[in-house]
This record gives C-alpha cells, structure tokens and sequence, in this order.
C-alpha cells in the first residue's frame, strides 16, 4: 500500500514539475531580461510548449496567476503579462486544434508568429496607454533569441515528456 502511495505522490510531482518551473522562472526572473543584448523570454517558451503538447498539466488559472506574479516582479502594470501568456495559450491552443502530425519545425515558426503578435500587442499598450518608453534593439533581440532556444528547450522538453509523462493503458 505504501509504494502504490509513493507511486501516486511521484507521479503527482512529476505532472507538476512545467507548473512549478514556470512559478519559478516568474519569481526569480530567468528570462534573463537584464542582459542588454542576450536576453529571452522563458515563461514564452514553457507555456507555449506545454500549452501545445500537454495543455492539462499547465492549466489556465495557473498561467494567469503565474502572470500575475510576473507583474509584481518586473514592475508592469497588473494583469500585462497575465494577458501575454493567456494569448500564447490561445495561438498553442489553435495550432493544436490545426495541426494533424505534429511538427517541431513548423511549431518553431508558428511560435515565432505568436511571439511577433504578443510583443507587439503588449509592448503597443504599454506605449500607448503606459507611456513606458521602448528600446527596440532590447525587443529584437530578446524574440530572436526566445525563438532561437525555442527550439533547444522545446526538444528538452519533448525528451522529459517521452520519459516521464508516458500514458498508461491499464
């Protein structure tokens, strides 16, 4: 009885760990942002990721909330970035919805498309209804290179999802 309830608990912290890693990387900042010219947006990739491949183990509220977190932590004005990840959740969302082979390829440059979008969108309100001044070549480079490791991260996780996250057929 006892392992069947260590099984349970393992199994539970392992649906868990694209939660816990997201809250983490909002809390401490790891998207690297600070750096001038190397910066990238993690939480981007990880929702969009997991939204498209596993979307019940990163749910909406968690999302909005991680959101949430991020804005106190950076200093947005509340709710920004709860709009941010919420709209890749639905690009992820629609893509999943479209596509009938999945692709790492093609999710790559329809990330690129959705990131194109969501910093367009964010960075335009915060311009327009913020008066937060924008350095373009900080933007350039944090969608190149979100998208550039994109793709090492998404086969990072694509390889913990083969491992880990099997479904059973009991």
């Amino acid at each position: 009885m006892s392992e069947f309830v260590k099984g349970n608990v393992v199994s539970k912290l392992i649906k868990l760990a694209p939660a816990v890693i997201l809250f983490i990387s909002v809390l401490n900042e790891i998207d690297l942002n600070y750096l001038e010219i190397f910066s990238f947006n993690f939480p981007f990739i990880l929702i969009f990721y997991w939204s498209l491949r596993k979307s019940e183990l990163l749910g909406y509220g968690y999302i909005f909330l991680a959101g949430i977190f991020n804005d106190v932590v950076t200093g947005f004005p509340i709710g920004i970035s709860s709009f941010n990840y919420l709209l890749i959740c639905g690009f992820a969302a629609y893509l999943r919805t479209i596509t009938l082979r999945p692709s790492m390829v093609k999710d790559w440059f329809f990330f690129l498309f959705t990131i194109l979008v969501v910093n367009s969108l964010s960075y335009s309100v915060l311009n327009i209804f913020f008066s937060i001044d924008l350095n373009y070549k900080n933007l350039f480079f944090n969608i190149f290179f979100t998208f550039i490791f994109y793709i090492i991260l998404g086969n990072l996780f694509l390889l913990y999802q083969n491992k880990y996250l099997k479904e059973s057929d009991d």
